[in-house]
């Protein structure tokens, strides 16, 4: 059913939360955006503004790499003025009820770990831009040095080992994180209630997982702003604010 207005969209919810044993969150940037990271595809996202640099361009040119750390670093306000919104710390809530062992994001800006959830317990499909790794050998690098290096010579460093560093996100044409892909579908098929929050449910495999719990007898509740191509099978649709339907849930 489609919420037709918040009271109803949270009372449904609440029964829905109350009778579950297991709740899976899986996050999209719709969840960040009142923390003030701007989504993708939406006017005014970033991809109408700048079109996502392919991990293949990446690796073969030093101009695309040295923009896509440009680009990084011009968000780089956003991200570290960020703090955790209303929906981050429902989900939080859950978490810290034992409600739900873990989440699913496909968020990158790592706030789901600063609400509280551990981050052995946020499963990152899409990475985490709040530092950088090496793609050759693994090494972590934080941004600062990043930064400091980019700004003296011009362009990104590379890695001691001669590998190209990034920061740890899953770029268009690059491989999803195996154990990370694992976990989620473990985790999708153990639940009794999948909600999925900020997501546009376009981008697969990841919108994959809804349908996956739905179809191993999963309640599925979708809060998103705009319409998704599951609203159909959804137990519940709330097209409110994000932040609104989620706040009556924050406790602690």
């Amino acid at each position: 059913m489609i919420a037709s207005d918040l009271a109803t969209a949270v009372s449904h919810l609440r029964t829905l939360v109350d009778n579950a044993s297991v709740i899976v969150p899986f996050t999209g940037a719709g969840i960040s955006t009142e923390c003030g990271i701007p989504d993708f595809r939406s006017p005014g996202g970033l991809w109408t503004k700048n079109q996502p640099i392919p991990f293949d361009a990446f690796v073969a040119s030093q101009e695309m790499r040295d923009e896509a750390w440009r680009r990084r670093f011009s968000m780089e306000e956003n991200f570290a003025k960020a703090r955790p919104g209303r929906g981050h710390q429902a989900l939080a809530t859950f978490y810290r009820a034992g409600k739900s062992p873990a989440l699913i994001t496909q968020n990158i800006d790592n706030l789901h770990q600063s609400s509280g959830i551990a981050a052995s317990d946020v499963i990152e499909l899409h990475g985490n831009t709040t530092y950088a790794v090496c793609l050759d050998c693994a090494k972590r690098y934080e941004l600062s040095w990043v930064r400091e290096k980019f700004e003296a010579a011009g362009h990104v460093p590379e890695c001691a080992c001669g590998g190209y560093i990034k920061t740890a996100t899953i770029s268009f044409g690059q491989a999803m994180p195996a154990d990370a892909m694992q976990r989620a579908e473990e985790l999708t098929k153990s639940c009794d209630l999948f909600l999925a929050v900020g997501s546009s449910l376009v981008v697969w495999p990841a919108a994959g997982f809804p349908l996956m719990a739905k179809r191993n007898g999963a309640s599925l509740v979708i809060i998103n702003r705009e319409p998704t191509e599951f609203d159909d099978l959804a137990d519940l649709v709330v097209r409110n604010d994000i932040g609104d339907a989620l706040n009556p849930f924050i406790t602690g």
